[in-house]
Formats: C-alpha cells, sequence, structure tokens
C-alpha cells in the first residue's frame, strides 16, 4: 500500500502538560542587561530535565511462507515458512510523567521487539527500564525506571487545544543531541492518515524529523499536550506537517495500563462514515461536522444507549468531534466500562445520550479502513488462524471487494498473517493491487484490492 507518511524512527525528549495559555501571554520575559526580551529559556530550563533518551537493542523476527511447489520437491517434511532473525538497535526518547513512580511514556514503535531498553537521563545517569505495558493501535507504551531525584511534566488538557496555539517540540533529531523547535498547532483531529490503527492526531508546523519520535509537544508552560509521532516526509526531512498523539488520549492509555497492565479498549458497538457534504445535504443538514452511524451491533453499548442507524453523532462528553475516525479514537482509548455522553443529531433535531462502553477484546472496531482503503466497512478480530472479519456493513468498501462475515484473512501476497498487527504491517509495504489469501469455511480462496 502506497503511503507519503512515515513513522518517525528514532529520539526525542519530551515535556509537560495542563493547559494552553492565551496568545497574550505567548511572550514569555527574560531580563536581559536590565531589559525585558521574550525567551522560551526559562521553560525550557524546568522542562528539559523531564526528557529522557532511550535506547533499544532486541531482534526483528520475520516470516515468510515457504511455496508449496518447494515443499513438494524437498518432501513432507519440509519446513512450512522460512524464519529470519535480524539483530537491531534503536534511539528514541520519552517523558517523565511521575518522578515518585518512575514512569515514563513513549512510543510503542520506539521498544517494539526490545529486548533492553536503556534510559538515560538529563543529568547522565543511565538506568535500564521496566516495560509496564503498551499499545501498538495508539502507539504508546509505559515504562518504569528506580530512580531518585526525577523531574515529571504536568499533563495538559489537550482537548483545549486550538489551532493557532504556539507549540515547542523537544527531541533528537537525527542524532544531534537535545533540539527545540518551535511552531502553532495547524490542525486538530487529523484522522484516515494509515499511520496508525487509531488516529486523532494534533498536526504542527514545529519542526520534527527523524530522532523525535516517542518526544514531546509543549505549550509555552511547558506542559505536555502530546507525544510526537509521525511526519509527512516525502523526501526524508521536515516539511512542515508533524503529528502527534494528544495528550488526553495518552493519558486515558496510561491509567489503563497502570490499572490493568494492558489497554482495555472500549467499543460503542457501531460502524459508520465521515459525515460528508453529500450526507449533509440529503439529511438537510447545516453541519459537516461528525460521525455518520450506518451500523448499530445488537445488545452493543450504542443500542443499549439507543444510538439508531442514520444518527449523526457530533460530540463526546461534550467535545465537539470532526469525523467518525476521530470519534473511533477517543472512543477506542477510552477504558472498558467508562461512561461516555454522545451529542447526536436525529430527523434534524439535537439529542444527547449515555452510553456505558463494552469490552473490545482484541476487536479493533470499524479500524479496517485504516488498514487499507479497500477495508472500510468490515470489523477486525484476531483469532487462532490470523484476521477475522467478525462484521461487514452493507455497501461497503469492504463488501464491494467479496469479503464476507466470517472470513479469515490468513495471508498477503506471500506473507502469512497471524494477527491484525502484522496485517497492517504487510499491507503498508504493498503498492497496487494486494491479494488477499481467505480462509472461508473449510475452503481458500485470494481476493485482490485494488
Amino acid at each position: 500500500m502506497k503511503t507519503k507518511f512515515s513513522l518517525l524512527s528514532a529520539a526525542i525528549l519530551t515535556a509537560s502538560l495542563t493547559m494552553m495559555p492565551a496568545i497574550s501571554q505567548a511572550a514569555i520575559p527574560m531580563a536581559v542587561d536590565g531589559q525585558s526580551v521574550p525567551s522560551l529559556a526559562p521553560m525550557l530550563e524546568r522542562t528539559t530535565p523531564a526528557v529522557v533518551a532511550v535506547a533499544v537493542t532486541g531482534t526483528h523476527v520475520s516470516k515468510q511462507k515457504i511455496p508449496d511447489a518447494f515443499r513438494y520437491f524437498f518432501g513432507p517434511n519440509a519446513p512450512q515458512e522460512r524464519v529470519q532473525e535480524r539483530p537491531f538497535r534503536g534511539l528514541g526518547s520519552g517523558v517523565i510523567i511521575d518522578a515518585n513512580k518512575g514512569y515514563i511514556v513513549t512510543n510503542n514503535h520506539v521498544i517494539d521487539g526490545a529486548d533492553e531498553i536503556l534510559i538515560g537521563l538529563h543529568d547522565g545517569r543511565e538506568i535500564e527500564a521496566k516495560l509496564i505495558g503498551s499499545d501498538a493501535e495508539s502507539d504508546i507504551a509505559l515504562l518504569q525506571i528506580k530512580a531518585k531525584n526525577l523531574v515529571a511534566v504536568k499533563r495538559a488538557d489537550s482537548d483545549e487545544l486550538r489551532v493557532g496555539d504556539f507549540a515547542v517540540a523537544i527531541g533528537n533529531p537525527f542524532g544531534l543531541g537535545q533540539t527545540v523547535t518551535s511552531g502553532i498547532v495547524s490542525a486538530m483531529g487529523r484522522s484516515g492518515l494509515g499511520i496508525e490503527m487509531l488516529e486523532n492526531f494534533i498536526q504542527t508546523d514545529a519542526a520534527i524529523n527523524s530522532g523525535n519520535s516517542g518526544g514531546a509537544l509543549v505549550n509555552l508552560n511547558g506542559d505536555l499536550i502530546g507525544i510526537n509521532t509521525a511526519i509527512v516526509a516525502p523526501g526524508g526531512g521536515n516539511v512542515g506537517i508533524g503529528f502527534a498523539i494528544p495528550a488526553n488520549m495518552v493519558n486515558n492509555l496510561v491509567d489503563q495500563i497502570i490499572e490493568h497492565g494492558e489497554v482495555r479498549r472500549g467499543v460503542l458497538g457501531v460502524s459508520g462514515r465521515d459525515l460528508t457534504n453529500e450526507l449533509a445535504q440529503g439529511f438537510g443538514l447545516d453541519t459537516q461536522h461528525g460521525g455518520f452511524v450506518d451500523q448499530v451491533m445488537t445488545d452493543s453499548a450504542a443500542d443499549k444507549a439507543g444510538i439508531k442507524a442514520g444518527d449523526i453523532i457530533t460530540s463526546v462528553n461534550g467535545r465537539k468531534i470532526k469525523s467518525f475516525q476521530e470519534l473511533r479514537a477517543k472512543v477506542a482509548t477510552m477504558g472498558a466500562g467508562a461512561k461516555v455522553e454522545f451529542g447526536l443529531i436525529r430527523d434534524g433535531d439535537e439529542e444527547t445520550v449515555t452510553a456505558i462502553l463494552g469490552e473490545a477484546s482484541q476487536t479493533i472496531e470499524a479500524a479496517a479502513g485504516a488498514v487499507h482503503p479497500m477495508l472500510a466497512g468490515a470489523t477486525l478480530e484476531n483469532n487462532d488462524d490470523g484476521v477475522e472479519i467478525t462484521d461487514i456493513a452493507q455497501n461497503s468498501p469492504a463488501a464491494a471487494s467479496g469479503l464476507q462475515k466470517g472470513d479469515v484473512i490468513v495471508g498477503v501476497n506471500r506473507s502469512s498473517i497471524d494477527d491484525l498487527k502484522s496485517l497492517k504491517a504487510t499491507l503498508k509495504d504493498q503498492q497496487g493491487a494486494v491479494a488477499l489469501k481467505i480462509k472461508r469455511g473449510k475452503s481458500s480462496l485470494y481476493l485482490v484490492l485494488r
């Protein structure tokens, strides 16, 4: 699958969180030769001790199915697949969010597959870290170290951010060492980029380059508003479009990992699409923002709350949403059992309903569109054989591709598929048409996605 977006590969530093200051507070004064001049230096002096370097070592394991003709040639005892192991080293960064307990947030892709994780503190100490838990779909990981005299960041309410608010990125681009860049929040609620399973990104023009992964986007108070994760990099460097995971989304995930050791993803039980101009006109609506509900799963949280097909969900806990992808990301990063208020439009009237989220149990609700555009409308779930289509919306791209409820994706071209993670990773590297190997009942077949 061809994409112009690339994940950041290396290090970064971090900062803190609370609310963004008003624009009138943007200039931080500093006395120089008796005169007051704007400077970010005082804020950065407080913030940088909370930024750590993350060095990892490990082994990447890749599997490739051996063609039947090869196995027939060498007999029934020939191996079913070829396994390759490749040692790797990587650099990244993290943010200390709890000085007493030594909790550090970073990106999942920074530590994924690592056998050893070493933390480099601002004062020069190096300490081995323990992985508490991670979430590949949102690209967040929580580490812990045992050390004294740590400095932690505060966490901002990222829902209060506005386009135009100032933002500062701290990191280690290209391994140069600690680097600070500044800019503004250039967009909110970015999704549908195919970077992560769950996307609700802050977009910024603060210069972010390879080496900033897992680091921090902070406001002018030095409070963490997001974790830098990805960039648009057609030439391999910064072009003024970077993406960060919002602090509130990070908070929800970290709280679940601390409590349960894993993310227990909440599920609403709907499939849908973005509210387009065409749909808005068809329903006689003035708004063009929100998530259009195509289908409500029987006995789901949405069904019990009274949400119906044809509803347009416009807000979550009083916060407006722009798209169905944003809705899905917000819901999926809230814990199972969370009580959530949804604002919606039904038959032209505004209503409010309250739902108690169900538990995902490894189901990525309506996430298939982020894996491949022609899988949109399918609900995917890991099973023992591969990735099962547990539900599929009528007239969706997935249905048009020939997929059916109960199908199990077991391969892409010549690569075998074990789970959602490997499906996404394999499709990401493909360009043009791809062939899905499907297990349907007792039969196997190939379906081509274009």
